[in-house]
This record gives structure tokens, sequence and C-alpha cells, in this order.
């Protein structure tokens, strides 16, 4: 029987402190933001802290037992270590959607990610503690003595836990109502929630089913005899207050400038991750439709226009459709093999050499062609734009934004902005070009914005309850070609200040291809009330 080394219930306590003290800065500070330190606030503040270490020890407990205790324990700490990174450095959660963001981000975009600050964090919060675990010896009094000894535990975190709630109600109740944000910051305990979350929806999406059909009465009228080539660019990480066409000092967007388009200036978007924000565009439920069973089991707006007869082509610079795009033509632009402009990465505007031989090779029927941009993809800010795009210096050179001045990221991310400006005058131009045998329209939209270090807050993320304005106020702009006459675009200007948002774009695509169906909704398309002419109405 081993009596030497720590026993059990030692190492959980030491391993609970170790994460509490080093591995919860950004939870600590966010609850001293929320609760500043006085004479009234200490004592509740202090039964928070062992209120939260206590949980953390309760975790453990529930988790460690002889041969698991130092596996578990170690899994932990590496975890939490990359979690305290994230959270310190950027002032992200580790939520269910940025779960579901990693998993469908490539290995270009994860290498972006990894600094030397990250790499400082993995080892000092994460490895080190893990070796000193690993070579520390447990003690074992046999299964009897060890059950009690955890009964123990149990027992006494439980009266600590209910104890302080008990002693300071007041505190408490003003915490879970008004602050139940800042749980979001607990580490490990909001990610293991998110995990667990994460992991329900996606064995839900996985079980077997039939897919739900939606609006399976769709169909183009007889009398609408014209033929549409409607392009949607699905941007990335772009912000509304960085486009010059909304009124930002610097011009970001001087050739949209000298196209007739029209930005909305109160677009909103539906998250603040592609994961959320994608589905939301193209699935009939928007936003409540977007967890991970309701994406692969229902029909969306693609598949619909399919049926329509519709031809639809999906072209992605970006990591992927977020499960969109998986029941039609789908063409990947992220390597030199199908992007002809490549230098450092592959640039959004290899995409456009995809355009024209489509349209050719689909002579009857109206086209939709999807573009997702790489666009503002952070951190690495200084590679979305070819080098000729450099017009605002300097720039942050660096994926690990801590080394840069706010002024070095927001060039860098202005610069962006011009390429995109650049990229979308470019694929105007491409649809001039078929004016002559299609009404031609250009519909662009961000799946989310950015935070550029305002209140300290980096990238994107945050729950919605709680994401800046940054985060969720995105650009949106359409341009019409002249032979368009579906639309009166100087009616359709007076809306610009109208709010609209991800969920609007479902029906507004519909109307554009003048697609009849009761599923549409009228009140939900935003060229409602601004057509040229009157079509028939379907639906509500």
């Amino acid at each position: 029987m081993l009596k030497t080394g720590l026993s059990t219930n030692t190492l959980l306590l030491l391993t609970a402190a170790f994460l509490l003290a080093f591995g919860n800065v950004a939870f600590i500070s966010n609850v001293l933001k929320a609760y500043p330190i006085t004479g009234d606030n200490a004592p509740a503040l202090i039964s928070l802290i062992v209120v939260f270490g206590g949980v953390i020890v309760l975790l453990f407990a529930m988790l460690c037992f002889k041969q698991t205790t130092k596996p578990v324990l170690i899994t932990f700490l590496l975890l939490s270590s990359l979690a305290a990174y994230f959270m310190d450095t950027y002032g992200t959660v580790i939520s269910e959607d940025m779960l579901r963001n990693v998993a469908h981000t490539n290995m270009a975009e994860t290498l972006e990610l990894f600094t030397l600050k990250l790499l400082a964090y993995f080892m000092f919060l994460g490895v080190v503690p893990a070796l000193a675990i690993g070579k520390v010896p447990l003690q074992w009094h046999g299964l009897r003595a060890e059950l009690i000894s955890r009964l123990k535990l149990f027992s006494i975190m439980l009266v600590l836990l209910i104890g302080s709630v008990l002693a300071f109600g007041n505190f408490y109740a003003s915490f879970s109502r008004e602050h139940k944000v800042l749980r979001s910051y607990a580490n490990p305990g909001y990610y293991v929630y998110s995990v667990i979350r994460y992991a329900n929806h996606l064995f839900a999406a996985k079980a077997n089913g039939p897919i739900t059909a939606v609006a399976t009465d769709a169909k183009i009228p007889a009398w609408d005899i014209d033929r549409e080539l409607i392009i949607l660019v699905v941007g990335e990480t772009a912000r509304a207050d960085r486009f010059s066409l909304n009124g930002y000092q610097r011009d970001t967007n001087p050739r949209l400038q000298q196209k007739n388009v029209i930005s909305f200036t109160n677009f909103w978007a539906c998250g603040t991750s592609t994961a959320v924000s994608i589905p939301c565009m193209f699935l009939l439920d928007g936003e409540s439709g977007t967890s991970a069973a309701n994406i692969d089991k229902q029909e969306n707006l693609l598949d619909v226009l399919q049926y329509s007869g519709v031809n639809v082509l999906w072209l992605d610079n970006n990591s992927d459709s977020k499960h969109v795009a998986a029941r039609v033509p789908f063409q990947d632009f992220k390597s030199p093999r199908n992007n002809p402009i490549c230098d450092m990465e592959c640039r959004d505007e290899g995409m456009l050499s995809a355009i024209q031989p489509f349209i050719d090779a689909h002579p009857k029927g109206d086209i939709l062609i999807v573009m997702h941009q790489m666009g503002n993809h952070g951190p690495a800010y200084y590679k979305r734009y070819p080098p000729a795009f450099e017009k605002f210096t300097p720039t942050c050179k660096s994926s690990d934004l801590s080394l840069c001045t706010q002024e070095e990221i927001g060039n860098a991310y202005d610069n962006a902005i011009l390429y995109t400006d650049d990229f979308l005058a470019k694929t105007i131009n491409m649809l001039e070009k078929n004016d002559h045998q299609f009404e031609t329209a250009l519909l662009y939209v961000s799946d989310h914005g950015e935070s550029l270090g305002e209140k300290g807050l980096y990238l994107h993320g945050l729950p919605k309850m709680i994401a800046p304005e940054a985060q969720l106020h995105i650009p949106a702009v359409m341009w019409f070609g002249s032979s368009f006459h579906g639309a009166n675009v100087s009616a359709l200007r007076m809306k610009r200040a109208m709010q609209f948002t991800h969920a609007n774009l479902f029906h507004t695509i519909l109307g554009l291809l003048e697609i009849e169906t009761a599923t549409y909704r009228h009140d939900m398309d935003m060229l409602e009330g601004t057509r040229a002419y009157e079509k028939p109405v379907s639906g509500q």
C-alpha cells in the first residue's frame, strides 16, 4: 500500500488553486470591473472565489479516481492554458459557436493563431504543471478509505458553496441576473459546458433521419421570361464602420464609390461567428435554425433554388460553406490547383475565373453564384491583401496582435477592406459584361464584424448578448445592372438606413429571382415596396 507522496484530494485542491490563480485572469478582471473592490463588496468577492474554486474541485472530484487522476488533471491543464490565452489576449470566450468554428477551420488558418505568446501560455500554464503532476507520487489507502475521503471532500465543498451563496444571497442574485455573461470567462467550467453542448448537437446532427424539405412548392412563374444572373458575395469579418460608403473618413471604397451601389448602413449579423451567420443567411428559420442539428437536417435556400430550376454554384476561398452548399456544385479556391491568383495566399479575385465559364455552360435558366471570401479574416490581416493595396501604413505584420499598436492593426485591417472594394468592383464589371443576356445584380454582405482592440477586445466570437457593435454591425451592398427591371433603385436607396439582418437574405434572394412559393415572406424581402413593377405575391 503506497503511503508516500500526496493524497489524491490534495492534488485536486492544488490543481484547482493553480487554475484559479493563473488560468482565470480574464474571469477575475471582468468580475472586478462589474464589482469593484470596496468595503461592501470585498467579503462577497472572497466568497465568489471560494465558490468558483469549489466548483472546479467538484468537477475534478467527479472525474478523478485512482488511475484517471493524472490523465484528467493533465488534460484540463493543457486545455485550460489554451483557453486562458485566448480569453486573456483577445477577450474571446470558448463558446459552443467558437468550438464549431474551430472544427471547421483549416490548417492554414489554425497556424496563423500560433504565436510565441501562445507557446508561453501553453508551456507555463499547461506543460510545466502537467509534468509536475506526472512526476508526483500519489498515496493510495485502499478503495474504502479513498471513497470515504472523497465523500468528505464532496461534503466540505458543498457546505462551503451552499453556505457562501446563503450568506451573500443578494450578491449572487445580482451575479446570476445582471452579470450572467461573467460565467463565460470561467476556466475550465465554461468550456466544459460548451463542449457538452457542442457534442450533444453534433450527435443530434448525425442521428439518422430524413432531411426536412423546405418550400417544395417553389417555382419560377410562367410570366417571368427574363433570365436573372445574381452574384451573392459572402464577406468575411468586415465592419460597417470601416466602409467609406457608410461615412468612414478613410477612402476604403474608392471603386465602389464609382458604381451605382446601395450601401445599407443598418445591417446586422445573426451572430459573431461564421458558423452561426452563414447558416442564418440561407436557412428559412434564420438564427433559430443555426444549431449543428438543424443545419444538416433541413434544406436551405440553395436547395429551394435548385428545385426551382435555378443554376447554383458555390465558390469558396474560405474554410467551407458550413454545410450550406452540401448539395450544390462547389469549387474550392484555397489552393493554386483551382485559383490562378496566389502569392503568399490565394486571393479572392481568383474566384472570378470560374464565373464566365459557368455562365457559358448554362444557356438556360436563372443563375445564382455565391462567392465566399477570405476577406478580412484575422488575426493576420496583413496577409489578406496583395502588396499593391498597402495604402494605409504602418501596418501590423504579425499574427500576435499584442506586438502591434492599435493604429498598425487598424491600418492592416483597412487595407484588406480596400482589397475587398477592388474585388467587388471587378465582380460588378463581370456582371456588366453579361447585361445583354441577363438581368444582373450583386449582393454583398459580411458574415460578422471584428473587434480591433476597442476595450481590450480583439477578433470576434463573443456571445451575442455581450458582443460589441463592432462584431455585429456589418456592411451590406447591392448593385443592379442596367437591364434589371425588378427594382426601383431610387426607391430602394431610401431604405438604406432601415434595419435588416442576415435573416432577410432568404426572402430577398427569392424576390430577386422572382420565385413563387407560399414560404416567401414579402415583409422580409429587402426590396419590398421598391419594385419597378408589381409582381404577383405568394405567401404572407
